[in-house]
């Protein structure tokens, strides 16, 4: 078969399109993560989805975000954190492969189990996220579970961990998480849950914020939940072996 044809040169085209298109989107990418090595980012994709949501909701638009330098930030939060999300964040290279072969076979067998039940919705893909790798999505990706997206957060994951050294990472991601309905970042969170700086957190009260990560709307609305009281003792119990970058 002769794709250089009359036939296949329209394709080829596209693809070549296609092609130099993704590879301007990388250096796009690239350019935007070498500032942060300076600059803060202002927002993140993650960020102005949710503004947006709330800007056309029903509800009074709540927002509150402030930056605060990495030593700014209690070690406790940072162990906390550490702990709950990412145990070896301080050794890794950006991605936990063990967890990823775990999440492929997760998802291999959710494809397999929708395909006998004859679903015609894609099971939602999972993967092993690391804090480099939650930290790529919320800068610069929608909250879709594709394979295709899950790709380009990995290559993200990748430029994150070669351009900003580990301490950078943690304080970025430390600085835009969302900690429920219009909270983003530790200083916020620290503020609106215990009416004190981020940097006078103890180690309870770290614990307790790094366990609401996962669902901070849900665990925002019950607070009380005697799964975040037993969960924050066990991550409170393992912060003394969490390495600091």
């Amino acid at each position: 078969m002769n794709l250089s044809g009359p036939r296949f040169r329209p394709l080829l085209s596209w693809l070549l399109l296609i092609l130099t298109a993704w590879v301007c989107l990388q250096f796009f990418f690239l350019a935007r993560i070498a500032v942060m090595a300076r600059v803060a980012p202002e927002s993140t994709a993650f960020e102005r989805s949710e503004a947006w949501r709330l800007a056309n909701s029903k509800d009074q638009l709540r927002w509150r975000q402030d930056w605060v330098p990495y030593s700014a930030i209690s070690n406790h939060l940072k162990r906390a954190v550490i702990a709950s999300e990412d145990d070896i964040f301080a050794q890794h290279d950006g991605v936990q492969w063990e967890a990823i072969e775990k999440a492929w076979a997760k998802n291999a067998k959710a494809e397999l189990q929708a395909s006998r039940a004859n679903k015609t919705r894609p099971p939602k893909v999972v993967g092993g996220s690391t804090i480099t790798q939650q930290l790529a999505k919320n800068l610069f990706l929608s909250g879709e579970r594709t394979l295709v997206r899950k790709g380009q957060e990995f290559v993200l994951t990748l430029m994150l961990e070669a351009l900003l050294n580990k301490p950078r990472i943690l304080e970025i991601y430390l600085n835009h998480v969302e900690w429920g309905e219009g909270i983003f970042g530790a200083e916020a969170a620290a503020q609106h849950y215990f009416g004190k700086p981020a940097s006078q957190l103890t180690p309870w009260e770290a614990g307790r914020l790094a366990v609401m990560l996962p669902r901070p709307k849900y665990y925002q609305k019950f607070p009380q939940s005697d799964y975040l009281a037993g969960r924050t003792e066990i991550i409170v119990s393992r912060m003394n072996s969490a390495q600091l970058p």
